[in-house]
């Protein structure tokens, strides 16, 4: 019993650090804000009911479908930007649902990234690497960091310090 609520608390913790927030809380926060059940956040997001119940109970860990996180930052975005009038629930979810994932190329690090589906509302700036990053740590921890490893990795130092010292947007 012990173990099994340790490994809960550690599921958790590991989504906070992969998603922001455990994600018991997001999905809280848009059924809340939405106006809708778990089953039918599930439905929108491309995810069993008993999926979404498995991470929100921190019983799993990671969303495994690419598509599927997408989504739910796309919802979480939206929602972030204001209340969405009731009636206009359906259709954004309808929207969300229908919304088709594209990969691009990461201009600074020239890796592959997730580009969330446009939903509507008004256009926020495209989250950069130094977001990311200020969005894990504060800058005084990212300068820490870039300390630590200036001699074995300087290049990683530099990108942290870069991180740390842009304001956020």
């Amino acid at each position: 019993m012990a173990s099994d609520q340790s490994d809960t608390t550690a599921n958790r913790e590991r989504q906070r650090e992969l998603y922001g927030a455990p994600l018991a809380e997001r999905v809280h926060r848009l059924t809340a804000a939405l106006g809708v059940t778990q089953a039918r956040l599930a439905a929108t997001l491309g995810l069993s009911p008993a999926m979404l119940s498995q991470l929100v109970s921190g019983r799993r860990v990671k969303i495994g479908d690419p598509a599927v996180l997408s989504r739910l930052i796309a919802l979480d975005e939206r929602c972030a930007r204001g209340p969405v009038p009731p009636d206009d629930v359906p259709a954004l979810l309808q929207h969300v649902h229908a919304a088709k994932l594209r990969w691009s190329s990461a201009e600074v690090t020239g890796t592959s990234r997730i580009v969330t589906p446009m939903v509507p509302g008004p256009r926020r700036p495209t989250p950069t690497a130094d977001d990311a990053l200020r969005g894990v740590s504060p800058p005084a921890r990212l300068v820490a960091a870039a300390a630590a490893l200036a001699t074995s990795f300087p290049e990683i130092a530099e990108v942290l310090r870069r991180a740390a010292s842009r304001p956020v947007r």
